[in-house]
């Protein structure tokens, strides 16, 4: 059917497909908090995290594997003890929410 070149090409264009999506709903994350308009902001967020894990599994990463590498950077994270962790200690709580869920 398809050519190993025509392949490549395929899977070439839907990377660069999901780098301008990812790159767009940022910009709508953006807009919608502008306007600061909740449900918006939460449509761009959600969507953002799923453009990102699909877009990393296209470059060869499955979701446990993106999923052990944003724990492991949570981690390294938190030692590092930026002030959205000093003050909120939001890395720490998304950290443990992560680990609730396996």
């Amino acid at each position: 059917m398809f050519s190993q070149g025509s392949d490549i090409l395929r899977k070439l264009r839907l990377i660069e497909g999901l780098k301008a999506d990812l790159l767009a709903e940022v910009g709508k994350l953006y807009q919608a908090m502008a306007i600061n308009k909740r449900e918006a902001i939460g449509e761009a967020l959600a969507q953002v995290i799923i453009l990102a894990f699909v877009l990393g599994r296209r470059l060869g990463f499955d979701y446990a594997e993106l999923d052990e590498i944003v724990n492991a950077k949570l981690g390294h994270n938190i030692k590092q003890e930026p002030e959205i962790e000093r003050w909120f200690g939001d890395m720490s709580e998304y950290r443990r929410h992560l680990r609730q869920k396996r």
